[in-house]
């Protein structure tokens, strides 16, 4: 994800929907020890005090745990990833349907062009 970031959003907003889609998708795992800030700081490319902010809101939002001097790890709690990933999911089809809106195309022929989308894959 290094120098991949969208210029409208902050760095950090988008280091965190990136660390809870990896949530998601089961790469961290429940429970798992997210890697350092350091390392985290590398991997993005940006300075350790904006992944720092990244994990903070993280964990006011429940999703990871701070063990004092152990490191971070993601939150066993599935129902809360459960609902994340419904969020996710609203968000993404709500973004699907305004798109197709913007180009003319109606709810209701949205819908007939994913039933044939699934029909084509």
């Amino acid at each position: 994800m290094a120098g991949k970031f969208n210029e409208t959003m902050p760095i950090y907003l988008q280091i965190i929907e990136d660390i809870k889609i990896r949530i998601i998708a089961g790469e961290y795992k429940t429970g798992d020890r997210l890697p350092a800030v350091r390392d985290m700081a590398l991997e993005y490319g940006v300075n350790p005090n904006t992944v720092q902010k990244a994990f903070s809101e993280l964990e006011r939002d429940n999703l990871v745990k701070s063990e004092r001097t152990n490191g971070r790890y993601v939150t066993i709690d599935n129902e809360q990833i459960e609902k994340m990933k419904q969020e996710f999911s609203d968000n993404y089809i709500a973004e699907l349907f305004h798109k197709m809106n913007e180009i003319g195309i109606d709810e209701k022929e949205t819908k007939k062009n994913v039933k044939d989308w699934e029909v084509r894959h």
